[in-house]
């Protein structure tokens, strides 16, 4: 703001526009709505107005022409320094800051990995690398956050150089007005007393040098005239810059409050997310790892619970069974009794046999007997 300390910031009317200025350490101006280009004078400066156009002399072409100039160049070196300003300030910067905050946050991927047997695998390698693109990006976006808490600084102090803008401009608007009704007001009194005076003398002397003294006067008032137009063309310019300062004003404040916004509220809710996902991720990792302990636990169990139920089932089984089954006994009794039956059978048919045999071994030897005795008998015959 020092590049403004130089401008006045009260009206000030005089006829020598270009001697020595006091400079003056101005007010800091707080923000005020826009006045109305309608000027409203207080009472002292309507006397300042009225005791100023007393002093006006129309027959000083040198006053003539330096009537107005002084706020008219302060006019110009106040545009030349809100330019110089403007010039030395390049705001696109932070547009694009801005978006450099976007597309590091949409680069930031936390897309998890699926698939169980990947879990172990997979689960360590995605949170190394989640956690390195968060360590990247927060780098990049401290960067860009300190550029941007610069620029921050720069546009507040633009606000308040925008601020003592639009009060000097106001106070030229002021100034202009009050040399255009203080001309006017003289111009009014010169037409309407001094010329007709003039031309009457004139025309009663008949005198040329009077009459060259009226057509004097006359250009004259045609000069401070036309004099009154550029002040009045002057002032039209301040009055369009009056709207101009406090657009860029507002671009500068909406900008910065932008950068605000994302310093405090985009960037910390980023970070807190993105400790969010980390911590997610560790605790899904952990449930899936839980989830399969749990699941191996449980399938050894019932594998396990199956082992045993089949184990007691063989044990208890043969722990009830005797050393000799009675099946096996039944069965061998059985074996035995029909072992029995047939030894009894052979036996019964060699008994049978042998009787058989004996009666056939009896008539056997009948016979043979009977026959040796047929023998013997037919011998002693």
């Amino acid at each position: 703001m020092n590049d403004f300390e130089e401008f006045n910031v009260t009206p000030e009317l005089t006829l020598d526009p270009f001697q020595e200025e006091k400079k003056e350490t101005p007010q800091i101006y707080q923000e005020t709505e826009p006045e109305t280009p309608e000027i409203v004078l207080t009472p002292e400066e309507k006397n300042m107005v009225s005791a100023f156009a007393e002093k006006i002399d129309l027959a000083n072409s040198n006053m003539i022409l330096q009537y107005g100039a002084g706020t008219q160049k302060k006019i110009a070196d106040f545009s030349e320094t809100a330019l110089s300003n403007v010039r030395t300030k390049d705001m696109g910067e932070v547009g694009t800051l801005l978006t450099d905050v976007v597309a590091q946050l949409k680069d930031f991927d936390t897309e998890e990995d699926k698939g169980f047997f990947g879990l172990f695998k997979k689960s360590g390698d995605k949170l190394s690398n989640l956690k390195a693109k968060y360590d990247k990006a927060e780098v990049n976006i401290t960067k860009i956050c300190d550029a941007m808490e610069s620029h921050q600084v720069v546009l507040l102090k633009d606000v308040a150089v925008l601020d003592k803008l639009y009060q000097l401009n106001l106070n030229y608007f002021k100034e202009l007005s009050m040399y255009i009704l203080a001309g006017k007001k003289k111009l009014a009194q010169a037409k309407s007393v001094e010329l007709p005076e003039l031309l009457e003398k004139a025309q009663k002397s008949g005198l040329p040098e009077d009459t060259q003294a009226a057509k004097d006067f006359a250009a004259m008032c045609e000069r401070f005239e036309k004099k009154i137009y550029d002040l009045e063309l002057t002032r039209a310019i301040s009055l369009q810059m009056a709207p101009q300062i406090r657009l860029i004003q507002s671009n500068d404040i909406a900008m910065s409050e932008k950068i605000q916004s994302t310093l405090v509220n985009t960037i910390p809710l980023w970070k807190s997310q993105m400790v969010i996902a980390i911590g997610l991720d560790h605790a899904t990792d952990a449930a899936k790892a839980q989830r399969a302990v749990s699941d191996m636990t449980n399938e050894l169990l019932k594998k396990n619970a199956e082992a045993l139920k089949v184990a007691s089932v063989e044990t208890a089984k043969e722990s009830e069974r005797g050393i000799v089954d009675i099946e096996t006994l039944k069965s061998t009794n059985q074996t035995l009794m029909t072992t029995l039956d047939e030894v009894m059978k052979i036996q019964e048919e060699g008994r049978a046999r042998r009787q058989s045999a004996e009666e056939d071994l009896q008539r056997i030897e009948n016979e043979m007997r009977d026959k040796l005795l047929e023998m013997s008998r037919a011998s002693h015959t």
